[in-house]
């Protein structure tokens, strides 16, 4: 959420970033209700004026044992008048509201202008893509003929777009999980975090899922209660309401949980496999840091995801999002792509995002400045590290062997109890 302020006073920079990230937002029908705002306001205050002179000279009247009659009968008038002008003000504030949650994030000056994800921008690459001595096979046919995943019993047992995982394949996903919370804890310094799967409308709004993308979650029906897209969520609402001290921040969270998203926008792509799941694992990374390093906090972030693929020795590269595909919370974002060999193209695996105060303001998570003893709105930042079903898909394809085996990466084998090969 932006402040009313801010968009009011810089009205044509609001207009040209909501130009460049293709939104819809109806910025003038926002302004037009906060000029109508403004004016009852105004119109309410002098009517208040009003009020509490014509008060004082009842009072004064009843003193000299004046008749003030006329003057309870006018100012019976203004009170109603009040009323219906607080009524009023109370409706637009209400329409206003609305409209302020469906506000994307203002750009920061480093994110590039595009038109749509052919416009992002390459940053680094680390490693070069896998070469085979034979056609490489797509991590679901591997998957099926290992018997490690079962994507037949997953829609069997809760339609297209979920997957059992079994024997190997189970033990891969939980050593994955287990070893990106122990890299993240260990040596980024996070802390682990265990939260509800099941989060609140407010705490949904608090990071910018809720209105904006209702159909894409998943509502538990006859409760104000919607299955977690993201850990980031939670996370990033730990703090929600609350005013933390300048020395308590950063804080640094991580935390392994399911995902749940409809993929409402998805359509036909990737129904395959396991790239675009209705659930999914995932360990996320948040921060709640100062607004004056946040963009450090932002670097840290990304390379924190990146050692994770480079111990598994996965080729990937960073691009950063253009103003055309970033997400509407996000004011930058880099994208971490893993290279799958079977499609010959890097897929997304992480994406790590800087959103300013934008969630702190939904969420009111601010922190008290030591020296002025003022409150400020902390920045917050989310990234995936890393979505757990990708990059296991990505070691079936990179680590695959003519044979149809799998290598199992040197740092997971401790956490596959020894097991070197899944054949």
């Amino acid at each position: 959420m932006l402040e009313t302020r801010y968009i009011r006073e810089n009205a044509d920079k609001v207009r040209e970033y909501l130009k460049n990230r293709k939104s819809d937002f109806n910025l003038d029908a926002f302004l037009s209700l906060d000029e109508d705002r403004r004016e009852v306001l105004q119109e309410v205050e002098m009517l208040k004026k009003e009020r509490n002179e014509s008060s004082s000279l009842i009072g004064k009247y009843k003193k000299e044992g004046k008749d003030a009659t006329e003057l309870l009968e006018k100012m019976q008038g203004v009170s109603t008048k009040i009323k219906e002008l607080d009524q009023k003000l109370s409706e637009i504030d209400e329409k206003q509201l609305a409209l302020a949650y469906t506000i994307p994030n203002r750009l920061h000056e480093s994110t590039p202008v595009g038109e749509n994800e052919d416009d992002n921008v390459e940053v680094r690459k680390w490693g070069e893509p896998t070469k085979f001595d034979f056609v490489p096979k797509p991590h679901d046919e591997l998957g099926t003929a290992l018997d490690i995943l079962d994507f037949e019993r997953g829609s069997k047992l809760s339609g297209s777009r979920f997957t059992v995982y079994k024997k190997a394949g189970a033990r891969l996903e939980r050593a994955l999980i287990n070893f990106m919370l122990d890299t993240h804890t260990s040596e980024h310094g996070y802390e682990e975090i265990m939260t509800p799967q099941l989060a609140k409308r407010e705490i949904m709004m608090g990071t910018g899922q809720l209105p904006k993308f209702a159909d894409d979650m998943y509502k538990i029906e006859g409760e104000e209660l919607f299955l977690i897209p993201t850990a980031e969520v939670t996370l990033t609402n730990l703090h929600n309401g609350e005013i933390l001290d300048e020395e308590e921040i950063p804080r640094y969270y991580c935390g392994f949980t399911a995902c749940f998203r409809q993929e409402a926008g998805s359509g036909g792509r990737d129904l395959k496999g396991l790239v675009r799941q209705h659930q999914f694992n995932k360990v996320e990374m948040v921060k709640i840091a100062h607004p004056d390093n946040s963009y450090e906090e932002l670097e840290k972030m990304v390379n924190n995801a990146e050692t994770i693929l480079q111990k598994l020795k996965l080729p990937y590269r960073v691009i950063s999002l253009c103003s055309g595909d970033i997400g509407f919370s996000a004011a930058k974002t880099y994208d971490l792509e893993v290279w799958v060999p079977s499609q010959d193209k890097y897929r997304e695996i992480s994406s790590c995002s800087n959103t300013e105060d934008f969630q702190a303001r939904r969420a009111m998570i601010k922190y008290r400045v030591k020296e002025t003893g003022k409150s400020r709105f902390v920045h917050t930042l989310n990234g995936s590290g890393l979505a757990v079903g990708r990059t296991l898909l990505a070691i079936m394809e990179n680590y695959q062997q003519e044979d149809g085996s799998i290598k199992v990466p040197d740092v997971l084998v401790p956490y596959m109890g020894g097991m070197t090969v899944i054949k």
